[in-house]
């Protein structure tokens, strides 16, 4: 019988995956708002392309639950990375979304977080949890 962290871990892990991978249509096709978003971030297409890549790397890593750690950890620096660029350059509420990119890049922060805290494995940082 599987235990309460097995499927937190998992919940946090699909959520997280889904998040990253729903975004990848944006990014990939060049939709208008993705475009703005990464011109005023200076790195317009290759930041666009090169995240939108990693992110689907990203978004595979936490699906498997043997990579789900490795995919976290990518996931954190990624969205510290996109709050950040929130915070002090494009705004939170960009492009009149009403938060919605800044609310889904804390969203699956935390869910990474969450999948780091509840797996078994050891992290360089963390150590064993």
């Amino acid at each position: 019988m599987r235990n309460k962290k097995y499927y937190v871990e998992r919940a946090a892990a699909i959520i997280a995956a889904v998040i990253l991978i729903q975004t990848l249509y944006f990014k990939f096709t060049a939709h208008p708002d993705s475009v703005k978003l990464f011109t005023e971030l200076g790195a317009e297409p290759v930041g666009r392309i090169g995240l939108g890549c990693l992110e689907l790397i990203t978004g595979i890593l936490l699906l498997y639950r043997k990579t789900s750690h490795i995919g976290a950890i990518i996931g954190v620096g990624m969205m510290i990375g996109a709050i950040v660029s929130h915070v002090a350059i494009i705004g939170i509420n960009f492009n009149n979304d009403g938060g919605t990119l800044f609310t889904l890049a804390c969203v699956t922060l935390v869910c990474c977080i969450v999948v780091l805290l509840t797996k078994d494995v050891k992290l360089p940082i963390l150590g064993k949890r």
